[in-house]
């Protein structure tokens, strides 16, 4: 791959990842959709593609094969998302149960008072529960669909050579 697709391959990766990560914080503070705690770790591998694929970007004239290590672990983060995803998918389907977490308020409380208003005040968001789907598939059957799809390409593309 010569460096101009390096670099187009890279910028590719970092605005596809942030045009997912803003449909998702669209759907929460635009659409209501509140996020559970998988929802929220599925966001994180979105959060580290658009860096490495900036890296990638700004390391592909100089030192090409830099920017192809960058894609090639935006590929293997994007793998990582897909495998929260299709986690979050088995909990969905109630194929297994979901962590710990799932359905309980953050942390953070102090006292058992602390606690106790933090849970009168939050929003259970239950990681079984589907808020919303199209075509009979959740957001995070679609996140597990793109993530693949896209640990797929940017792993292909990483792997390329001209």
């Amino acid at each position: 791959m010569n460096r101009i697709d390096l670099r187009l391959a890279s910028l590719a990766t970092a605005l596809l990842s942030a045009a997912i990560l803003g449909t998702a914080l669209l759907s929460q503070y635009v659409g209501g959709l509140q996020p559970c705690v998988l929802c929220v770790y599925q966001r994180w591998p979105y959060v580290a593609t658009i860096l490495l694929g900036l890296a990638g970007f700004a390391l592909a004239r100089r030192h090409p094969g830099a920017a192809r290590i960058a894609l090639g672990l935006a590929g293997l983060t994007f793998l990582v998302g897909g495998g929260i995803a299709g986690f979050h998918v088995g909990v969905e389907q109630g194929w297994w149960q979901g962590t710990s977490g799932c359905g309980a308020p953050a942390g953070g409380a102090m006292t058992l008072e602390d606690l106790r208003a933090q849970v009168l005040a939050a929003p259970v968001v239950r990681c079984d529960e589907v808020p919303w789907s199209l075509l009979g598939i959740s957001m995070a059957g679609y996140n597990f669909i793109l993530s693949l799809a896209l640990a797929a390409a940017t792993l292909w593309l990483a792997a390329r050579r001209r």
